[in-house]
């Protein structure tokens, strides 16, 4: 199954709806990446509000999403991280601490105009 990608003027959103497998992990970070070089986006807003849970491999795949965006000149913001999914990055040594994040997809729009300072 695959993670619909948005594009909003040069950002691109996602809200993730679904559980993440590993198969699905790495869709995603290809067709992500392939949407950030067709586009052009400066900006990506990752919303995980509906993601309860991540194992080690989704986590590394989401660690690894936001370094390779960030390669490709878009800045990525978080938004909606639940407790569980908070607790088992910081445990599995991801901590993500140059990353943005935000409550929900509202203000991670607001964050990722400020980071991007326009």
């Amino acid at each position: 199954m695959r993670i619909p990608i948005l594009k909003l003027h040069n950002y691109l959103l996602i809200s993730i709806q679904i559980d993440l497998d590993d198969q699905t992990a790495i869709q995603f970070q290809e067709d992500l990446l392939s949407k950030i070089h067709e586009s052009g986006a400066t900006g990506v807003v990752i919303d995980l509000t509906s993601v309860d849970i991540i194992d080690s491999f989704i986590a590394k795949v989401l660690g690894d999403v936001v370094t390779m965006s960030d390669l490709m000149g878009a800045k990525v913001v978080l938004t909606g991280i639940q407790p569980a999914v908070a607790m088992t990055l910081i445990d599995l040594g991801i901590h993500l601490q140059d990353v943005p994040t935000a409550l929900d997809l509202e203000q991670g729009l607001i964050k990722l105009r400020q980071e991007l300072e326009e």
